[in-house]
């Protein structure tokens, strides 16, 4: 059962629409650029949990033209996609998204030839979820596109606490430091050119590893159909506590523009 110190706490927000600007770019590894946004618009923005999201609004490829949601009747619908906030610098006013860079879609095709000035359009989070970080051992499973919300956990878990993390990412190549006070464990799980999605190179690793002892909580994100069976396997198979496990699809497989919450095996 839940005990109140380790009960997460669900936060709403005020939903607004955003114009920024792109104040720089960095590509932080070959399958990951860094877009810094900026502009007044980020006054007042927030996001207290560690897996957030936003839509990201991109502009027509054809026009240039930013389409934000509430435009005149018969506007086009806009390209939209989820994206976890990696930094917000509040004094600053900046934004920094991290883009993982896998096929010719619309986010991909942008976030590879972004540049200082041009426009995007952001909206939300519509609400966090806050989760405890006192719990006797955690547990961050994901692939590239996950690396933003594990890196905020990391950060924010306090010392000495004991992690596992395992991400499944293309190739040494794609490995990134994620800085933390934890007692952090990290296992990569490298692609090397097989399609994205689609081996259970996540699961299989899973299964040899041993988890941190006691009440923990594990967290994941990536494919759909393979976070469902991640979640299913540690539920099922290692006896870790429903409540407890959160899994999310950041993308499903054959389709566009998902973000599933998993309840269940």
């Amino acid at each position: 059962m839940n005990t109140p110190h380790r009960t997460a706490t669900r936060v709403r927000h005020e939903l607004k629409f955003r114009q920024l600007a792109v104040v720089r770019t960095e590509q932080l590894t070959p399958h990951m650029v860094r877009i810094t946004l900026g502009g007044a618009d980020l006054a007042g923005f927030t996001s207290p949990g560690f897996d957030d999201h936003v839509k990201v609004f991109f502009p027509d490829p054809a026009t240039g033209e930013l389409i934000l949601p509430g435009g005149p009747e018969g506007s086009p619908r806009p390209t939209m996609r989820d994206y976890t906030p990696q930094h917000f610098d509040p004094q600053a006013l900046t934004l920094v998204l991290d883009f993982a860079l896998h096929d010719a879609g619309p986010a991909t095709t942008w976030a590879a030839q972004a540049q200082v000035g041009q426009t995007l359009g952001v909206g939300g989070p519509r609400g966090s979820f806050v989760l405890p970080t006192d719990f006797d051992g955690h547990l961050l499973i994901g692939d590239d596109t996950a690396i933003p919300a594990i890196a905020r956990r990391l950060a924010e878990l306090p010392a000495a606490a004991p992690a596992l993390v395992l991400i499944e990412v293309d190739s040494p190549a794609d490995e990134q430091t994620l800085a933390s006070a934890a007692h952090a464990t990290v296992v990569w799980v490298h692609r090397l050119g097989q399609p994205h999605g689609q081996q259970p190179l996540l699961l299989e690793r899973l299964r040899n590893l041993a988890l941190p002892p006691g009440d923990i909580h594990a967290w994941v994100g990536c494919e759909t159909h393979t976070a469902k069976a991640l979640r299913a396997h540690l539920v099922g198979e290692r006896g870790v506590q429903a409540q407890w496990t959160k899994a999310a699809g950041y993308w499903r497989q054959g389709s566009a523009a998902t973000h599933d919450s998993i309840d269940g095996p």
